[in-house]
């Protein structure tokens, strides 16, 4: 069986994909058409990261809506939030 392949909004490029939505919905249906299974382990290294460092609560909907805000930031490229001492992994 062939790995499937996206067109990932992260990386610009075509690469494989994750093996189902990651959450349910329309929001999971997304992330599962563009965003590359790389650039998904990635986002939720830095999602664990940014929860412990700023010792957020995902019961809390101002968490929630940063971590959504910073998501966006992280797959669009732009400047989002980095714990102390990150460094991207290759």
């Amino acid at each position: 069986m062939s790995q499937r392949l996206v067109n990932c909004i992260k990386y610009g490029s075509e690469l494989p994909g994750l093996d189902a939505p990651p959450m349910p919905g329309p929001l999971g249906q997304e992330i599962y058409d563009t965003v590359s299974a790389k650039a998904w382990q990635e986002w939720t290294e830095l999602q664990t990261m940014l929860i412990n460092e700023n010792h957020l609560s995902l019961r809390d909907p101002s968490s929630r809506r940063y971590l959504n805000e910073q998501r966006k930031k992280f797959f669009a490229n732009e400047d989002w939030d980095r714990p102390e001492g990150y460094t991207p992994s290759e």
